[in-house]
């Protein structure tokens, strides 16, 4: 069920992650990196926590292998990434949640590469928006929160009046540090996650009230 501490207030864009807000991706991601952690002798349990909210290039970069061609590497597991969308689908009522919103006034910021976003989505059965940010339009990725600051740029708003929907705890630090508000989505969490924001498991039961002024609203 929704929170009862959805904000409160109207804001001129919503800016959505992709995987675990939008869609959820987290059986065919985990099959990716678990083939390539097997590559590298990973050890599976420590290192899959790691993979999620943030770009590959980072997540493969933080492990500090020996003797890797980082680009190559990246390469390979964005490759298994977009060929596996088994099972990949939307979070409840995301579809039509999107669908209701000004094609203006919300934007996809994902730390994916902008084939696997466009991929990962349409397999969901979303259409992606006009503006999606990617892990190639920005030099620093999640927790960095140059990406949300990136759509607001390109929307023509300013983040302080971008509400954030978010999953995973890099995500949610970015959006903190843009700074915007945040809604952190549960729907796709396989434990618990103490947080501070508003919080709604999927969009059913929601909707986006859209003001005389284009602001745009939750509701349920």
């Amino acid at each position: 069920m929704p929170s009862p501490t959805l904000p409160t207030r109207s804001y001129d864009a919503f800016l959505f992650d992709m995987d675990g807000t939008l869609i959820t991706s987290v059986a065919a991601a985990e099959r990716a990196w678990a083939a390539w952690a097997g590559r590298h002798g990973l050890d599976l349990e420590v290192f899959m926590p790691t993979i999620h909210g943030v770009r590959a290039v980072d997540t493969i970069r933080n492990q500090n292998l020996p003797g890797i061609d980082l680009d190559a590497e990246v390469d390979w597991v964005t490759r298994r990434e977009i060929e596996d969308t088994r099972g990949v689908t939307e979070i409840p009522g995301a579809i039509a949640f999107v669908a209701g919103l000004p094609a203006d006034r919300w934007a996809v910021v994902t730390s994916a590469s902008p084939e696997l976003a466009e991929v990962r989505l349409r397999a969901a059965g979303l259409t992606p928006p006009a503006l999606v940010v990617t892990a190639h339009d920005v030099e620093r990725g999640k927790p960095d929160p140059a990406g949300f600051r990136l759509a607001a740029e390109r929307l023509g708003f300013a983040i302080e009046d971008c509400l954030v929907f978010e999953d995973a705890v890099a995500g949610i630090a970015a959006a903190e540090a843009a700074p915007a508000d945040v809604v952190v989505i549960t729907a796709a969490h396989q434990h618990p996650l103490e947080t501070p924001h508003p919080t709604l498991d999927g969009y059913e039961g929601v909707r986006c009230e859209v003001g005389v002024d284009g602001r745009l609203s939750l509701a349920i």
